[in-house]
């Protein structure tokens, strides 16, 4: 990078708690969004090494909000200039309350049966893959989310089912870092929590689009 990235500061959390759609605004931009394209900038060539596909980062712009000012905001990757939403991809960005980085296939896309048949497919290597205390969500717009341990098996097996079914369904599988853990305010021992984190989340990311790949030719 050009510009060192310096991780995140109670400041950054601290923007959700601002009133009015506007006044959050200026803050998600002035103080978060240029460390999201640090993040977007940093790990688009080792994502698209580890996934065989070049990935494009996405910086959230929260264009279509008039009256409620986010809760949240992220950078995306995706393997498509244009966006990401129809596609499965990776998220990191901040609720008031954590960092999150998420695998992520959200209900925009029209690929979650095939994705959802790959996942069932390799339920048991991707179990194997994903640490018990990386967390699993039905939905990007919630903060919360339950660790591996906690579902086990079939609770991850019910989240892949849904996805299958039911038409808005999401799934989401990665870490949530507490605003108060200091490795966040550390630039260079946050990137390599990172690292760590979608080393393992581009295997689910390959496991989840091998047969998809085929079916959506």
């Amino acid at each position: 990078m050009t510009i060192s990235f310096t991780g995140f500061d109670q400041n950054d959390f601290d923007v959700f708690a601002i009133d009015g759609l506007d006044a959050r605004m200026e803050g998600i931009k002035s103080l978060i969004r240029p460390k999201l394209e640090l993040l977007g900038q940093h790990f688009s060539p080792s994502l698209s090494m580890a996934t065989g596909e070049e990935m494009f980062y996405h910086v959230a712009k929260h264009a279509r909000r008039t009256v409620n000012p986010p809760n949240d905001t992220w950078v995306a990757w995706a393997g498509d200039k244009r966006g990401y939403k129809k596609h499965p991809h990776f998220q990191a960005g901040l609720w008031g309350t954590h960092l999150f980085v998420w695998y992520a296939v959200i209900y925009e896309s029209p690929f979650k049966e095939e994705i959802g048949l790959a996942m069932k497919e390799h339920l048991e290597e991707i179990l194997d893959t994903v640490p018990d205390d990386f967390r699993w969500s039905p939905d990007h717009m919630q903060p919360q989310s339950t660790p591996q341990a906690v579902l086990g098996r079939d609770g991850v097996l019910q989240l892949i089912d849904r996805l299958q079914r039911v038409k808005k369904a999401e799934i989401l599988c990665g870490i949530n870092i507490d605003r108060h853990d200091p490795v966040l305010a550390d630039g260079d021992k946050l990137l390599k929590r990172l690292e760590a984190a979608f080393a393992i989340l581009t295997k689910l990311y390959n496991l989840s689009k091998l047969r998809a790949t085929g079916l959506a030719r």
